[in-house]
């Protein structure tokens, strides 16, 4: 239910949680088409929002509405449950709009974002993509802020059930049961996996490519400057010369 009217806000309190929204598309097989196919459609495609790793983040997010080319019969879809994603077939790439609503104990306007449908692969090594037919992964991560959270939406994002174990036998059982179980996270993981491309280490490998970055910058600011120093000195020069012959 909404935050009620007069309802405290926890002062000085940001929480953020993290996903990634994108698409994810397949060239349809020429051997094998589903019976009724429009002829055109040349792929098979989903645009999709969800939690980093697949974690569930439906405890904030309650539906995503996703805006498609007006083309397409009932092009306004509201997804409200996970997983919140979209399938069609097609053959062109269009701008999708996605709208995130959020549980009604966060009190806040929905948040837009846009997305860019990839069909066609993209990179040094397009053309083996595409000779392999691979699926074209098109994503992005994004953080989304709570301010100042009322405190029914603060209790939400900071307790609730436990993440399921693997296994009572699985490894890690232990350490996972001395954890406080009811405390929510929202670390992203410390490597990267196939399905997700997002941690910690790509994060620290990212800075470190940013910093070399800058210190290159850097060094050519510097050799500019000393052109344009070494310009201006002869400009000197040549003023005073053409003073002394006038």
């Amino acid at each position: 239910m909404p935050a009620p009217a007069g309802a405290k806000r926890v002062k000085g309190v940001q929480i953020y949680r993290p996903f990634v929204y994108g698409s994810i598309a397949k060239p349809i097989d020429p051997s094998n088409r589903p019976p009724g196919l429009n002829p055109d459609h040349t792929h098979q495609w989903s645009v999709y929002v969800k939690g980093v790793d697949n974690e569930d983040i439906s405890y904030w997010l309650k539906k995503v509405q996703f805006k498609l080319h007006e083309t397409y019969a009932n092009s306004s879809r509201m997804i409200e449950a996970p997983p919140f994603e979209v399938t069609e077939t097609g053959w062109g790439e269009f701008e999708v709009q996605m709208k995130l609503y959020f549980v009604p104990e966060a009190n806040e306007k929905a948040a837009t974002l846009w997305h860019a449908l990839k069909l066609h692969p993209f990179g040094p090594d397009a053309e083996g993509q595409k000779e392999r037919r691979e699926a074209i992964v098109s994503q992005n991560y994004e953080e989304v802020l709570f301010n100042e959270p009322h405190e029914s939406l603060y209790d939400i994002l900071t307790s609730g059930p436990p993440p399921p174990l693997k296994g009572k036998g699985s490894k890690g059982s232990k350490q996972a049961a001395g954890k406080n179980q009811s405390e929510r996270t929202a670390e992203i993981p410390y490597v990267e996996t196939a399905q997700n491309p997002y941690s910690q280490r790509t994060e620290m490998q990212e800075i470190d490519r940013m910093k070399e970055a800058t210190k290159t910058v850097d060094a050519l600011i510097q050799e500019e400057k000393a052109k344009l120093t070494e310009k201006e000195n002869k400009m000197d020069e040549l003023r005073k010369e053409g003073a002394r012959n006038g």
